[in-house]
């Protein structure tokens, strides 16, 4: 088949553009060829359709988004801009599956967090006027996120956010967001974790003394990692908690990403915070990417990493978490709340945290470091926990009966 996959960027190192391309390589194991179509793009050119309309962070889509969210009642104006651009991209989703000939749709989060309201709503009206077989991967729903409300934009993500229609397969990626999904909507899903490829083994390691000598660190260096963008869900002033109390001027705490779409202010905390605790924090998300065109990737980060940071607050899954094992790599991890029902049951070994780093938690952290023995065993077991229940079958064993079906 021809499967066309739908978001509003498919670029970079965000769970989203990560877990698409995890389907895809899954999926083109079994045969089928993929397709792309977004507003912001690191894929294949030539099996690709690029809109700018379809990225949220296009002007025009910002100007809709600094409207419509908590307020009563969205402007004329706006509700017409929505209507014109939602026009304009269904136009060329058409355009999208008649030019690559698509026998199947997957929209990437465009479903579910409204990120895009056009772009909602144009897939929404091209599945309802052609009955495109769809399956809708949700990774974070807007009722999960506080800032998506009001009562004026309610109609829009009753709509599309995301649609009830027969042509569609929902899928989620964790057991809680399924059930609130059946309460709130009524709407059946299949449940397809985060995957990695734990049958592929990483290519080309790094010894972590060359990574801290490119970053510009001395080879004694410990280099934590907080592998996630810098938003406050990521809980990284407890990292930066951890780092102060363990009292140990190598350990250097470095982000691997940029600060995504909810401003800055979280990071000026973040700042003046690591300045506040004397750590020594490094924000190097401009020098990461997926490619060869930037001067790391995250994989080389994960492989020069010494332990791993996780002190979410929330999470939909956590890709981080699962890269975090790939890598074979210590880590301590908050107990959110999908790590508590679908992770921890399964017999993982993290440090782990309930909500504040305590003397505990720093000691357990200090000892674990001074135990390369112990680090070794720990990862290891993550590793064959992880390729049980969270491997690429996870993907075909529940797509395949779907695709059958077409």
């Amino acid at each position: 088949m021809n499967i066309g996959f739908v978001s509003t960027r498919f670029s970079g190192t965000d769970g989203v553009s990560l877990e698409a391309q995890k389907w895809a390589d899954a999926l083109e194991r079994l045969g089928h060829e993929c397709f792309w179509f977004s507003g912001l793009s690191d894929r294949p050119r030539e099996s690709s359709m690029v809109v700018p309309e379809a990225f949220f962070e296009h002007p025009g889509i910002q100007a809709i988004n600094d409207a419509v969210w908590n307020v009563d009642t969205i402007p004329t104006s706006i509700a017409d801009s929505i209507a014109e651009n939602s026009k304009h991209l269904k136009t060329n989703i058409d355009d999208f599956c008649q030019r690559f000939e698509i026998d199947l749709l997957i929209p990437q989060n465009a479903l579910t967090i409204p990120m895009n309201l056009p772009l909602g709503l144009a897939l929404t009206d091209h599945i309802e006027s052609s009955g495109m077989p769809t399956v809708a991967h949700h990774h974070d729903f807007y009722w999960e996120r506080k800032r998506f409300s009001g009562s004026g934009v309610l109609p829009y993500l009753e709509k599309a956010f995301p649609p009830a229609s027969d042509s569609i397969t929902h899928v989620v990626i964790n057991s809680e967001a399924g059930r609130q999904l059946n309460d709130r909507l009524k709407l059946d899903s299949i449940l397809v974790p985060n995957v990695m490829d734990f049958e592929m083994t990483p290519e080309g390691p790094l010894a972590s003394s060359t990574i801290k000598s490119e970053l510009g660190f001395a080879k004694e260096d410990i280099l934590f990692l907080q592998p996630t963008r810098v938003v406050p869900r990521k809980g990284i002033e407890h990292a930066i908690e951890l780092v102060s109390r363990l009292e140990d001027p190598r350990i250097k705490l470095i982000i691997s990403h940029e600060s995504g779409d909810e401003g800055h202010d979280y990071l000026d905390s973040l700042v003046a915070l690591a300045k506040a605790r004397q750590v020594d924090l490094r924000l190097i998300g401009d020098l990461v990417g997926s490619s060869s065109q930037t001067p790391f990737t995250l994989e080389e980060l994960y492989q020069g990493a010494d332990f791993v940071t996780y002190p979410s607050l929330y999470e939909g899954f956590g890709n981080a978490l699962l890269e975090t094992v790939y890598f074979r790599r210590p880590a301590l991890v908050n107990r959110y709340s999908v790590f508590i029902d679908d992770i921890e049951p399964l017999g993982f070994d993290f440090v782990t945290m309930d909500g504040n780093v305590t003397n505990e938690t720093v000691e357990q952290v200090r000892q674990l470091l001074a135990d390369p023995v112990r680090i070794s065993a720990t990862v290891d077991h993550n590793f064959e926990v992880a390729k049980r229940h969270f491997g690429f079958n996870r993907i075909t064993d529940s797509l395949t009966p779907i695709l059958s079906s077409l």
